[in-house]
């Protein structure tokens, strides 16, 4: 617009005080205050977003005594402060459908059939762990124990631990006529223990 223009002369912009700025401001919340609520507070827990609306002073008095958790138990807090990892949004392991938390491979996630392959590898592996390997001289050791090689770690310490209870001079009066078959239970026990297979 040019500033020589009738029109512009007759353009008046109407300037705010400070005073009309206060005037037109909401008042503070706080009962019994006149002042202009400029700062805002929040309303607390399951009212995220709504707001009161205080002068400084009474701004800085409600922080003050201000908390978000109260009321809470301290599981609820905890929980809360775990959902607050994830923006409190559900969450389930890679892969898995939301419904189910689970794989679902008929409804063609697994275009590729990975999962198969994994599933078979995992399948071939636990039956070969099942027949573990064991050396010439952890057989030997299981051989003492009165075991086989399709002992599991469980099955050996349950072996030993029985052995102990039948052959220690604590449970045979004082008898002390067994303690080489011990010796050598806890020999072959250790044995089995130092390469892993316990």
């Amino acid at each position: 617009m040019d500033p020589n223009s009738p029109l512009f002369a007759k353009l008046r912009i109407r300037r705010t005080s400070a005073e009309d700025r206060a005037r037109e401001a909401p008042r503070c919340q706080h009962p019994g205050c006149n002042a202009a609520g400029e700062f805002k507070a929040p309303m607390g827990r399951n009212r995220e977003g709504s707001f009161l609306l205080f002068c400084m002073p009474h701004v800085q008095e409600y922080n003050k005594t201000y908390d978000y958790f109260k009321g809470m138990t301290d599981d609820a807090v905890q929980a809360f402060q775990r959902d607050a990892l994830t923006g409190h949004r559900p969450t389930w392991k890679i892969g898995a459908t939301p419904q189910t938390g689970q794989r679902n491979t008929e409804s063609g996630i697994d275009p590729l059939g990975l999962d198969r392959e994994a599933a078979a590898r995992r399948a071939a592996a636990k039956a070969s762990d099942s027949r573990r390997k064991y050396g010439a001289l952890a057989l030997k050791a299981l051989d003492i124990l009165h075991l086989d090689d399709t002992a599991t770690p469980q099955t050996i310490r349950a072996k030993y631990k029985a052995w102990v209870k039948q052959l220690h001079p604590d449970a045979n009066h004082g008898d002390r006529s067994r303690e080489e078959k011990l010796a050598q239970i806890i020999k072959a026990y250790n044995q089995l223990k130092s390469s892993g297979h316990v």
